[in-house]
């Protein structure tokens, strides 16, 4: 399983240690993911990803994993996210729209 989040695709980083007399040695920034669990209205069930933390409260800023997908550039969005998104869309598609959308 790739060290990467399913949403937004970030991924680990490089760069150095910087000791007191300024000797560099190689490390990496690792990715902080958490296994997280979106309900989708379209899907109508619940979606198990493993995002950052950071990928959590803009999910919920936007609206919901639905309305994050749908607004996410589809360069922006790594495979897992964009298989996700494609099977958000299709239902979304076939679901008819509400009566208070339509009044």
């Amino acid at each position: 399983m790739p060290r990467r989040c399913e949403l937004t695709g970030t991924t680990p980083q490089t760069g150095h240690n910087v000791s007191h007399s300024n000797r560099k040695t190689l490390r990496t920034f690792d990715v902080n993911l958490q296994n997280a669990t979106f309900y989708s209205d379209a899907l109508r069930r619940p979606v198990a990803l493993r995002v950052t933390t950071r990928a959590i409260p803009t999910v919920q800023k936007v609206g919901g994993l639905d309305a994050f997908l749908v607004k996410t550039a589809d360069v922006k969005l790594p495979p897992e996210g964009l298989k996700l998104k494609r099977r958000v869309k299709k239902a979304m598609r076939g679901k008819p729209k509400s009566a208070s959308a339509t009044a």
